[in-house]
């Protein structure tokens, strides 16, 4: 149902790096851009898409207290690689991974360069 989120930034260059390489662990590439705003990527654009952008209205970028995205992986070691990757490009932890309400699903939960929330997360068949 979700056709893409966008999150704020301050630092658009340094949020670019953090999201190239750790959108690529998961084949996701840049697919849209507007030079010195915007980017957005996606495993193909008919997919679901994240984007990152320096607010329209010019003011200061700032995290949602209770928003959180979650992307969507499909194994528990992918989710694994994912968060310590993550971790590695200076993300802050959140909640390491491992299974969550009673076994339903497998998540990893940690904070972008900005301070954004977003959780790695994949279901676990009952």
């Amino acid at each position: 149902m979700i056709r893409y989120v966008t999150l704020g930034t301050n630092d658009l260059d340094r949020a670019v790096k953090f999201y190239d390489a750790l959108l690529a662990e998961i084949g996701a590439t840049r697919f849209m851009e507007v030079e010195n705003y915007f980017v957005a990527w996606a495993v193909s654009p008919e997919e679901p898409s994240l984007a990152i952008t320096k607010p329209f209205d010019g003011n200061k970028a700032s995290i949602g207290n209770g928003t959180m995205v979650s992307i969507f992986i499909d194994k528990p070691e992918d989710i694994d690689a994912f968060y310590k990757k993550a971790l590695e490009l200076g993300a802050t932890d959140e909640g390491k991974p491992g299974p969550r309400n009673d076994g339903a699903f497998y998540a990893g939960y940690f904070r972008d360069l900005d301070g954004n929330k977003l959780n790695a997360l994949c279901m676990i068949p009952k």
